[in-house]
């Protein structure tokens, strides 16, 4: 099917760029997978590049070894996975850079056949799929929309990841040019608008969009709280505060386990792997209350939600303004309240402004943190309350398909003058 652009309903074909694709679990995966099912929905015809499936345990999973390169056709266009190149050590940044280059340059490669498109979609995090979209316009004629799940090298040079200069100059470079080679620009927030838009030129600032993310709000409901995944870990029916998600050096999962110190009554589970997850254990070793588990299927996902009576989203101070934790949304759908220790005025806290949902507290900050969730820990009324206000608030606010309408009306006015329309971004 070639691409028309004579009239603004005219079916879209897009190509799609993007590391992580069901069946591979990365929640930046999760999001791309549901925005190709929606826009699939909508009558759009879609070509997918992304890697082999391997975020689980930094390596190829099982059954999908031994090929480079794998195609498939599916019902709304096809889907091309390449090798990702995967580190075992997920602390080595040099040899994960290489691992993005080397995966962004097959990707590259493959995404050149298959004739013109309407648009070009590509994903960031890693950085050089920038660059693996801007190549891919070139050869394939639709305008380029990055899509920027967190801003990098911002969130590296914050945490400390990254102290090299030349390092941190290169990637400089590469964001810059990045950005300027795209016609329009997805953020998750107008944090990460602002601090996008500070770094293009004015002409160009226009051209940053902000498109949140969304939850599955059918998949994940509230479910009772009496889990297999309890009985499984071996924790019975007292409170349960978690966190569920990458456990990083990003993440203050450190002042985490010595809140835990102070409840022993209470169970903190940590739900997921990551390349501080076992100085973390360390941390937490001789604290019978603390508990760690792995990723779970993501067919576990609502059952892992349920489990927790209190949430947990901490970033570092200085992140809020660069990251958006997703796990936010699936939250507040599972009914549950969040304690989130993130930058004040930043997305997250507005969203638990707006929405009852939960509580913020300054990053950091040890004292706030044990008081907040002592206050949610004596007063579960108070906690059940605002998790039924999170879920009502986003069955209105973040609806998958009300995320892929606003890519659909963003690509459309990108287009040709004869069809183009004015963007209207999704209300929150």
């Amino acid at each position: 099917m070639s691409p028309s652009r004579d009239t603004p309903d005219q079916p879209l074909r897009l190509a799609v760029l993007c590391p992580h694709f069901a069946p591979d679990t990365a929640p930046t995966g999760e999001v791309i997978t549901r925005i190709v099912t929606e826009l699939a929905a909508l009558g759009h015809e879609l070509h997918v590049v992304t890697a082999l499936p391997w975020y689980r345990e930094h390596r190829i999973e099982d059954g999908w070894n031994g090929k480079w390169v794998r195609r498939e056709e599916t019902a709304w266009g096809s889907i091309t996975r390449v090798h990702p190149f995967p580190g075992d050590d997920k602390r080595n940044l040099v040899r994960r850079a290489a691992g993005f280059a080397g995966f962004s340059a097959l990707a590259g490669l493959t995404s050149l056949r298959g004739g013109r498109v309407d648009a070009v979609i590509a994903m960031s995090p890693p950085l050089t799929m920038g660059l693996t979209g801007w190549v891919t316009h070139l050869v394939r004629h639709g305008p380029l929309v990055f899509n920027i799940q967190d801003v990098f090298p911002d969130a590296a040079i914050e945490t400390g990841a990254i102290t090299d200069t030349r390092i941190i100059a290169v990637a400089r470079w590469l964001e810059r040019v990045s950005y300027r080679r795209a016609a329009a620009v997805t953020v998750l927030s107008d944090d990460l608008r602002d601090n996008v838009a500070a770094k293009m030129a004015v002409g160009r600032r226009h051209r940053v969009h902000v498109i949140p993310n969304f939850v599955d709000t059918q998949f994940i409901e509230p479910a009772d709280r009496l889990t297999p995944l309890r009985r499984q870990l071996g924790i019975g029916d007292e409170p349960v505060v978690l966190y569920a998600g990458n456990v990083g050096f990003s993440q203050s999962l450190e002042m985490v386990v010595d809140a835990a110190r102070e409840f022993p009554r209470a169970t903190f589970l940590v739900n997921g792997d990551g390349a501080a997850r076992t100085s973390l254990e360390q941390r937490a070793a001789g604290l019978p209350n603390v508990k760690f588990s792995g990723y779970q299927p993501k067919e576990r996902v609502p059952e892992v939600l349920a489990t927790g009576d209190i949430h947990l989203v901490p970033l570092k101070r200085g992140l809020g303004r660069v990251s958006v934790p997703s796990k936010t949304y699936s939250i507040l759908a599972a009914g549950r309240p969040v304690l989130a220790a993130i930058d004040p005025g930043t997305e997250v806290p507005r969203m638990l402004d707006a929405s009852g949902g939960g509580v913020a507290v300054p990053p950091d900050d040890p004292a706030a943190f044990t008081a907040a969730l002592r206050d949610l820990l004596e007063h579960p009324e108070t906690g059940a309350a605002m998790g039924a206000a999170g879920r009502e608030w986003v069955l209105g606010a973040a609806s998958p398909r009300a995320v892929a309408v606003a890519y659909e009306q963003l690509v459309r006015s990108l287009g040709s003058s004869r069809r183009r329309t004015a963007f209207v971004p999704p209300s929150r």
